[in-house]
């Protein structure tokens, strides 16, 4: 069906461009009654103009596209938030890796770095990791880059190579990362990721094999589906074994015994081969980890030529929703104390099932407009209605598109579905919003209402 605004006639286009007034960046949220100010939705890139984060200045340039909310979640940190759902997590993870992996000095195998910096360069995040050039995870309406040289992190990857570099084989990254994303219940700009590292000497692969003296961990051969081309299949194996173990485990002390696990092949530019890991929980099948045999090219250029390793990660957020039945990606950033309560427990590994806040009703509103003829990208207007609404917004959904028959124009129409998870929003507070997504898409997109 067609949505209502889009059955007006294509001459009735209606041009809603009225002055916007500042409001202060300090406010999470906007103050009702006045208008963010344009600068607020996306960050222009301007010569001479720099981006203070963190104690540093970053100068823009045309690929500067940061968010005032996004920055506003940098440095949160909310992985390092005693008793928080996503603190649980990684503790729990934490708490595994300690006890069942122990090097030869009774210490823990694997480091923990938790407190990163998300601000890497574009070579980090994409050339160290062996992402092509031209590979469309680098497009600009995908990420959030301070400039063409920097960027906030889009994974927790993007620090493995310089943790091989300085020399460590055994090591758990955990940090906030950043994303262009559509808006519901399941996505949100920033989010957590838990990342994992293990690499082996020959002598520690074959240590306990027999006659493992004469098993090598490379050759010259081809690359298959199944194996890279300098690695041996001995090595494969084993490796690839002791990674579908310790993940069996890992998933195992989280959700409990008797758990169905099963793997399903992919790709990962800088694992080979690649796998993600799904589980069988309450009866549905929920892919919770990606996971693969580190490409040998990025551990040979970060140094460690001898050694042979995996990788894996996982979204913190993507577990707690599951173990704790958190319905809306949203609450994690709530300092609604009916919330964080739920989760101050003297056991990290008490089960906590998370008592819903009072369901409050949605509020829905459609927006159409005719698109520019180019530069529009979808998560350009899904970071503006976030910037705007904040989170307000609980989802925006793509309900119709129209092509003019006669000038081939295209036009979309969203659908905004507003709810606060604290409190009932007013029509006239959300109608205040909506109105501020209308006048900013025409200002700030190029986009000629249908409103």
């Amino acid at each position: 069906m067609v949505c209502s605004a889009l059955r007006r006639a294509a001459h009735a286009h209606v041009y809603l461009v009225r002055k916007i007034s500042p409001v202060s960046r300090s406010h999470q949220h906007q103050v009702w009654g006045s208008r963010p100010a344009a600068s607020e939705f996306v960050a222009q890139g301007a010569p001479g103009s720099v981006t203070e984060l963190l104690g540093k200045s970053y100068p823009q340039d045309d690929h500067t596209n940061l968010t005032q909310k996004v920055l506003s979640r940098v440095g949160r940190n909310l992985h390092n938030q005693q008793h928080h759902p996503l603190w649980l997590i990684k503790e729990r993870v934490k708490e595994h890796f300690y006890k069942q992996y122990v090097g030869r000095s009774g210490t823990p195998l694997f480091s923990v770095y938790d407190d990163l910096c998300p601000v890497v360069t574009t070579w980090q995040n994409f050339d160290s990791l062996l992402i092509p050039a031209h590979h469309p995870s680098r497009k600009k309406g995908d990420n959030y880059y301070l400039n063409r040289t920097h960027m906030l992190r889009a994974h927790t990857s993007a620090h493995q190579w310089d943790l091989v570099h300085a020399g460590l084989d055994a090591f758990l990254v955990v940090g906030d990362v950043y994303r262009r994303d559509q808006i519901d219940s399941q996505h949100y700009p920033v989010f957590h990721q838990l990342e994992g590292v293990r690499l082996f000497s020959q002598h520690e692969l074959f240590a306990d094999i027999k006659d493992g003296d004469c098993l090598k961990l490379f050759e010259q051969s081809s690359r298959s589906a199944h194996k890279q081309e300098t690695h041996t299949m001995e090595a494969l194996k084993l490796v690839e074994f002791d990674l579908k173990q310790t993940l069996s485990r890992l998933v195992t002390h989280l959700f409990g015994d008797g758990l169905e696990i099963r793997w399903v092949d992919c790709y990962f530019p800088f694992t080979h081969p690649s796998f993600e890991m799904e589980i069988n929980f309450h009866g549905e099948w929920l892919e919770v980890l990606g996971c693969g045999v580190m490409e040998q090219q990025l551990v040979n250029s970060a140094g460690a030529q001898d050694q042979i390793g995996w990788a894996f990660g996982l979204g913190l957020e993507r577990l707690a929703m599951i173990l704790y039945d958190i319905p809306d990606i949203r609450l994690f950033w709530s300092e609604d104390e009916r919330f964080l309560k739920q989760f101050r427990i003297s056991d990290i590994n008490q089960k906590v099932k998370f008592q819903p806040l009072s369901k409050y009703p949605a509020v829905i509103n459609d927006i159409s407009f005719w698109l520019p003829s180019e530069n529009y990208t979808e998560n350009d207007f899904y970071d503006l209605v976030r910037t705007i609404g904040g989170d307000l917004v609980e989802k925006v959904d793509l309900i119709d598109k129209f092509e003019h028959p006669k000038t081939n124009r295209t036009s979309h129409c969203y659908r905004i579905t507003y709810r606060h998870m604290e409190r009932t929003l007013s029509q006239r507070e959300v109608t205040h919003v909506h109105q501020a997504v209308q006048e900013a898409a025409v200002q700030l997109l190029g986009v000629e209402g249908r409103f």
